[in-house]
């Protein structure tokens, strides 16, 4: 059995937890602050297809709705390979806690797992955005 390297990504948002959780988890609001899905999902069954770039589309399955701030997703590529992220959000205060775990694949070196990480800074920067202006999208 082998464990991964992982790096936990994390952002405080100002916003009760239950809040960030309601718009982070919904895949049609996805698109608007992740950006590796700018182009959206498209639904599938239980699953959605996103654009993957180059690689070509790749399938989404998350979480189903939950009370405990769960939006772990399984990105399968078209190769068959399947990613397992979790990210969740949890109560920080009177505001949020959004965590992404990010594993190191195998093959991937220093520079493409820096890249990574930093990557899905921006986004959840991106979220914090969103949720903390005054009226957020729902």
């Amino acid at each position: 059995m082998t464990a991964f390297p992982a790096r936990i990504v994390h952002r405080t948002i100002q916003r009760d937890w239950r809040m960030v959780y309601d718009f982070a988890s919904r895949p049609e609001n996805m698109p608007l602050w992740a950006s590796g899905l700018a182009a959206g999902l498209t639904r599938d069954g239980d699953d959605w297809i996103a654009d993957g770039g180059p690689v070509g589309n790749v399938r989404v399955r998350f979480a189903p709705p939950n009370d405990f701030g769960v939006i772990d997703h399984t990105v399968t590529m078209p190769d068959g390979l399947r990613v397992e992220s979790a990210l969740r959000v949890v109560p920080n205060g009177d505001g949020a806690e959004v965590m992404f775990t990010l594993l190191r694949q195998s093959g991937m070196d220093d520079e493409a797992f820096a890249s990574d990480a930093a990557h899905i800074a921006r986004d959840l920067d991106s979220l914090a955005k969103l949720m903390e202006e005054k009226e957020y999208p729902r």
